[in-house]
């Protein structure tokens, strides 16, 4: 049940979409004004692309999607499963999307735009890590998704049914986390640049840490009889 949801899943889910909105306001300001944490735009900005027929464009964006679906899929080798539960193999996945953002972070900051397809596929690889948790969709790198179960909610609300708080309160720290780690990551591009990076690749190591951590805690406990 969702109103079991464990603190760690908000506190989890809310690092994740600060890392997620930073990683999107720098692709806005540095990555040519494109972003790379969901695909949304990037498929607007093919067609328009491809409707100038500007070839180079076309190439560039067609393998940002295709980036973003390689971590995706690393994802889903890795953990194997689409639910969030204790005990996955999110740390693998969190140490290796830090280890991508690490790599655009030094393609970009010389000039090479191949650090766009790296960025786009650590996003790929955490927006397919979180997707479920008892029956709560959990997504980290949009939030349109979010926004629109906020407002179904509210419109079950004005018709006299019953709001799931605990769901509600999830929803609320994603979009949450995601603005304010956009607000963050553009007031340090404006002054760091590309270096502005660092940050979501030391959160995301830090959280794969602190997970794996957590495990090892959970194991040396001892157990009720």
């Amino acid at each position: 049940m969702i109103n079991r949801l464990p603190k760690w899943v908000e506190a989890g889910g809310f690092l994740l979409a600060l890392n997620a909105g930073f990683i999107n306001a720098v692709g806005v300001l540095g990555l040519a004004h494109q972003v790379v944490s969901h695909l949304t735009g990037v498929s607007t900005f093919l067609s328009v692309e491809i409707v100038s027929a500007n070839t180079q464009d076309i190439i560039h964006l067609i393998l940002v999607i295709i980036s973003f679906m390689v971590g995706a899929a690393y994802s889903g080798l890795v953990i194997g499963n689409t639910a969030l539960k204790l005990g996955r193999s999110y740390s693998v996945a969190l140490l290796s999307e830090s280890v991508l953002l690490l790599v655009s972070l030094l393609l970009l900051s010389n000039g090479m735009m191949a650090g766009h397809f790296f960025a786009a596929a650590a996003c790929g690889l955490q927006n397919a890590m979180t997707t479920t948790y008892s029956g709560a969709v959990v997504r980290t790198t949009h939030v349109t998704g979010l926004f629109t179960d906020l407002g179904v909610a509210l419109g079950l609300r004005f018709r006299g049914q019953k709001i799931d708080v605990r769901k509600f309160i999830l929803y609320i720290t994603l979009i949450a986390g995601f603005l304010i780690g956009g607000i963050v990551g553009a007031l340090l591009f404006n002054r760091y640049h590309f270096s502005a990076m660092l940050v979501p690749c030391v959160l995301t190591a830090l959280v794969a840490v602190s997970y794996w951590l957590f495990l090892q805690y959970r194991d040396l406990r001892p157990r009720a009889p």
